[in-house]
């Protein structure tokens, strides 16, 4: 099933500058297994050593935090679209 990621702009570095690409996984776990095929290295950005997501980095499933659904085992179904947003911080 094919899946719609949106790669925020310093992470383009890795998907060779494209900002879409399609991916397959049935949820956010395997859709990263799926990124780090495709695209060595992005993996160790988006998800620590003990392969947890990094606190930082957000994820979406159709405008839906993750964290709100069920983290990386969030199911995903074809056409949906995951965003990924790093944090913003600043005072």
């Amino acid at each position: 099933m094919s899946v719609k990621v949106l790669i925020p702009t310093p992470l383009q570095k890795f998907t060779r500058d494209q900002a879409t690409i399609e991916c397959e996984g049935s949820n956010i776990t395997e859709l990263l297994d799926s990124l780090e095929q495709d695209f060595p290295g992005i993996k160790a950005r988006l998800c620590d050593d003990q392969g947890e997501l990094r606190r930082f980095i957000n994820f979406y499933v159709n405008s839906e935090d993750i964290r709100f659904l069920d983290g990386k085992n969030t199911q995903l179904n074809a056409g949906d679209e995951v965003s990924i947003v790093p944090a913003v911080a600043g005072g």
